[in-house]
């Protein structure tokens, strides 16, 4: 019996599939040995050694595994391609006690049955070089949190957690965040003539200014409505001539095939996927799902990986498939080949593609979850489109003369989809009617809009992930984690798919920079991932790149555990107990007044925060319904809430709710509030639940849709849109006025 082992029971599964009786495929169920949880686990002084230890969890599974490896002739080691999977290897090498003589490491970039066989005909040694590079990240990462983290708990309060790169992510958080808060609107106008040709007086069309005397406008030169208004009059004068028209031929080229940073980042924007999300369901798919009579099948090839390149016969796959679905027009003479953007691309061989490009995603919909087939129609669609030819645009330029001021029109429309055809992406044809030189335009109406500069958007999944690529902080498979540990630690809170930062995570970025300003720096934690990658390809020891970093961070460590005050505001409210003055802290739920001679006086109370007066009002005459108790204000993990007065023999509780004016449209008696899911998610439902269970996930504007009558609520990029998944009706919100 030859034996195989990988990380994952799905995984198994399929591969099992593909092997004869004389294979058992077994699972370890991700790393079954780890440095410990509740102490440091690396030896400092005896050159950073990790003390590994069996995780418990995975004790009965090691035996059993161990049992079975000395039964077997021969085991293979099958983990993942990259520097994780080479090192939970290199782990079952040491926990199932193999003997070098009969087991060998395997690889795959795709779970099919000639992948597999391949990988068994050539099977290799454990490469020592990436595991080391994975235990000096390991090790790092623990020396930062372990060590610095403690620091935040004595500081400011207990729970609160330190990374390497979550610090650096959360100090982009928050320093978008005040730029925002020093930001200041400016307004400004634009103004576009409504004109049409002498020949054709139904085609009108908008040309929009943009010279005054030979001079190009900038987006803020028209100041104010009385400016706007003296060009209106202005123009309203003139004659509107073409000065000039010019056409040319516009070719766009499709994206690269995706890699794990697009691919979150497309999911993030397209479908309001969480990095974590795409990665779990990118996961299923790679590892393999049920088709029916054809049984497990892995769908994608390796979601961990920043290479752009396909491999040749997924190549020759996509021509075929493309010439057959879409004709030869559609297909390339030869392959397009990309280049990889990432100065510090590692690890993968190849883009995130299917296996299979001839299983179209709707002869498989069926076997699909919704979410697992939108992410591989996606995925097959950016594959295709990347082997299609390029799609051409004709566009068309006219500029007109008026008087002293200059006009200017732009239009385009699509000659050949190309690409656009397979991956479609917002491509707005502006069709412009036939004019030439010289030739006199009617005027139908000159119209000025009234607009204010905006601040920096915060930042979403898709924009966080991608500036950290490219500030080269992190690696593929750490964006999706290090968004996780800023929510969980609530550092920042989702608002409308935009990250905002608590005030805890405002007050742990702040003192992370001013004390440890390398631990937030991006350029730093982007220096070490460079050294990272020099240990994966055998250029420097693991070991010396944790201690040049180390050796300088303990004695500052040391010196700002003495130095650093605790973060606390003193108050003139006196201690009813021992008659000291408050102090306020920060707890678990937020601010709180505490006794400054804890342990001695453990007195506390809850703040008074903003709107506390107006809450308070909220519970005066409200009984518990479960005891008849009167029923007060308390604080919570998620804010304010009710709670019986009768605590701890009744722990009745009721939520405070944040009103938005709307009238439910469901059952006409309730009202639209602001509620909190269990995971902390924010959400909108009738008060009158659960008799009304009608909900939603975006902030209501209390107007209807004009198309079919339901809600309409606030959406990404100042859109307004319908709540209803069958309408489609959307707009950007209105924040001009036009004279």
């Amino acid at each position: 019996m030859k034996l195989i082992i990988v990380e994952s029971p799905t995984k198994a599964k399929t591969i099992s599939k593909f092997l004869s009786k004389d294979f058992k495929v077994e699972s370890s169920y991700g790393h079954i040995r780890d440095l410990p949880k509740r102490q440091l686990g690396v030896e400092v002084d005896n050159n950073y050694k990790p003390k590994y230890l069996i995780l418990t969890k995975s004790r009965p599974r090691a035996k059993e595994l161990k049992a079975l490896a000395q039964k077997a002739d021969f085991v293979y080691l099958a983990t993942d391609e990259d520097r994780e999977g080479e090192a939970i290897s290199w782990h079952l090498l040491f926990v199932l006690d193999l003997k070098e003589n009969k087991v060998k490491r395997i690889a795959f970039h795709e779970i099919t049955k000639e992948a597999v066989l391949k990988a068994l005909a050539k099977p290799r040694q454990i490469d020592l070089d990436l595991v080391n590079a994975q235990q000096g990240r390991r090790v790092l990462d623990r020396l930062v949190g372990y060590k610095l983290s403690p620091l935040l708990w004595k500081k400011i309060r207990k729970g609160l957690s330190a990374g390497r790169v979550q610090s650096a992510a959360l100090k982009l958080i928050v320093d978008r965040e005040r730029e925002r808060e020093k930001f200041k609107s400016e307004e400004y106008w634009s103004i576009a003539a409504e004109l049409n040709s002498s020949q054709k007086t139904t085609d009108n069309f908008l040309a929009n200014l943009v010279s005054l005397t030979d001079k190009k406008l900038t987006k803020l030169d028209i100041h104010n409505r009385s400016e706007a208004e003296q060009i209106k009059n202005e123009l309203d004068k003139q004659k509107f001539i073409v000065s000039q028209v010019v056409k040319k031929e516009i070719r766009r080229q499709p994206s690269p095939p995706f890699t794990t940073s697009t691919l979150q980042q497309t999911a993030a924007n397209r479908f309001g996927f969480s990095g974590k999300k795409t990665m779990l369901i990118a996961q299923q798919l790679y590892e393999g799902i049920g088709l029916g009579q054809t049984g497990q099948q892995g769908l994608i090839t390796y979601m961990r990986t920043d290479s752009v390149n396909l491999a040749e016969k997924a190549l020759e796959q996509a021509k075929l498939v493309i010439e057959q679905m879409f004709g030869k027009d559609y297909g390339l003479p030869s392959p397009r080949y990309y280049r990889i953007k990432s100065k510090n691309a590692q690890e993968a061989h190849e883009a995130i593609r299917p296996t299979d490009l001839s299983l179209l995603p709707s002869d498989i919909k069926n076997f699909l979850t919704t979410d697992q087939f939108k992410l591989y129609d996606l995925i097959w669609r950016r594959t295709l489109a990347s082997q299609t030819q390029t799609a051409i645009l004709d566009s068309t330029v006219i500029d007109i003369q008026a008087g002293q001021f200059g006009l200017r029109a732009n239009g385009s429309v699509i000659k050949f989809p190309g690409w656009l055809k397979i991956y479609p992406q917002t491509t707005k044809e502006e069709f412009l009617p036939q004019v030439r030189e010289k030739e006199e335009l009617n005027l139908i109406e000159v119209k000025t809009d009234q607009h204010f500069t905006e601040p920096p958007a915060r930042f979403t999944d898709a924009s966080l992930i991608k500036t950290l690529e490219k500030e080269g902080v992190g690696r593929p498979s750490t964006y999706a984690p290090t968004i996780s540990t800023l929510l969980a630690r609530n550092y920042v809170i989702r608002e409308r798919r935009y990250f905002k930062p608590e005030e805890i995570g405002l007050v742990v970025s702040d003192l992370l920079t001013k004390h440890f300003p390398n631990i937030v720096d991006l350029k730093f934690t982007a220096k070490m991932e460079n050294k990272l990658d020099d240990i994966a390809r055998g250029q420097i020891a693991w070991q010396k790149v944790i201690d040049e970093f180390y050796q300088p961070f303990s004695r500052e460590l040391m010196k700002k555990t003495k130095t650093i005050a605790r973060l606390e505001e003193k108050t003139d409210k006196v201690c009813p107990e021992c008659g000291k003055n408050l102090v306020i802290k920060f707890g678990r739920f937020g601010k709180f007044y505490a006794c400054p001679g804890f342990p001695e006086c453990k007195y506390t109370e809850p703040l008074d925060t903003e709107g506390s007066a107006e809450l308070k009002q909220l519970a005066v005459g409200q009984k518990c319904d479960k005891c008849g108790r009167e029923l007060v204000v308390k604080n919570g993990r998620f804010g304010p809430f009710l709670a019986c007065s009768g605590y701890p023999d009744c722990k009745n509780i009721k939520s405070i709710n944040k009103k938005t004016g709307t009238s439910c449209p469901e059952c006409k008696n309730g009202e639209i509030v602001e509620k909190r899911s269990k995971k902390g998610k924010t959400f909108y439902a009738c008060d009158q639940y659960p008799s009304c269970k009608y909900a939603l996930w975006q902030k209501p504007t209390s107007k209807k849709c004009p198309n079919c009558g339901s809600l309409l609520v606030y959406a990404a990029e100042d859109k307004i849109k319908c709540s209803s998944k069958d309408c489609g009706f959307e707009k950007k919100q209105i924040k001009s006025k036009t004279t």
